[in-house]
């Protein structure tokens, strides 16, 4: 059985729904919902679209994840039906970065949403709170400048186009672009990207194509690291040493 049985469970005692009443949202008669809670049988895909679609979580979550074990408000809600995982800490409480490698970002398009793949990656914490969902993202070119290829910046996650700040950087995953990180202003119903490089273009982009937004918090010239293997270990030492250092600086 997927975990489906006891999410469904789960969320209708959220909504304080009883087996009948999402039956009925569900349009379906109300023993499936005693069938599917008991476990006797799962959900068909059909009914994971509508669970879906009526409690704003991905059906890759839903079939993969125990929800009862995730506290509500640490959910971040990515468009109308995905979930973003929870914010992580460590043992002492601290926020924890997942790191998206060169090599993990060539697949992050497909499976930014996917449970498994963002489990996957590595994680850090930062010498100061990020006070939100975060997560660092390597930087291609020389578009954003001083920043360098091969630098990384760290994103908080924002839910709506309309919390942007006219002119701040972010992070931005779209359709046809993929991840770029550009400084962002509001135009209608259009984000118009500019690269600090004179040399770039702005272009624009339409908000229903946007998947994912990240507000920069920090960046991290790694120039050090263009001609090292760009595994995952690899890359999260250097990122620690970063944090060492400014402890470090801090004590004194």
């Amino acid at each position: 059985m997927s975990k489906a049985n006891k999410n469904i469970k789960h969320l209708r005692a959220l909504k304080g729904w009883s087996q009948s009443h999402l039956a009925e949202v569900l349009e379906i008669p109300r023993a499936r919902i005693g069938s599917y809670e008991e476990e006797r049988c799962e959900p068909p895909i059909d009914v994971l679209i509508k669970l879906s679609d009526l409690f704003h979580v991905a059906i890759d979550a839903l079939v993969r994840c125990d929800l009862s074990t995730v506290k509500s408000d640490e959910l971040i809600r990515v468009g109308d039906n995905r979930i973003l995982f929870p914010i992580l800490v460590d043992e002492e409480g601290e926020d924890r970065v997942e790191v998206l490698t060169v090599q993990a970002s060539a697949g992050y398009l497909g499976s930014y949403a996917d449970p498994e793949y963002i489990g996957n990656l590595q994680r850090m914490s930062l010498p100061f709170p990020t006070h939100g969902k975060c997560r660092a993202f390597p930087i291609r070119g020389d578009s954003m400048l001083p920043l360098q290829d091969g630098s990384y910046v760290i994103g908080r996650y924002i839910d709506r186009a309309e919390d942007l700040i006219n002119g701040k950087s972010y992070i931005v995953l779209s359709k046809d672009e993929g991840v770029v990180y550009k400084r962002i202003y509001l135009k209608d119903e259009n984000l118009e990207l500019h690269s600090d490089n004179p040399l770039y273009p702005p272009y624009s982009i339409h908000r229903r194509d946007v998947l994912e937004l990240w507000q920069f918090v920090c960046s991290m010239n790694l120039e050090d690291s263009k001609n090292q293997d760009e595994s995952q270990s690899t890359i999260v030492k250097m990122l620690q040493n970063i944090q060492g250092k400014i402890d470090a600086i801090n004590i004194n």
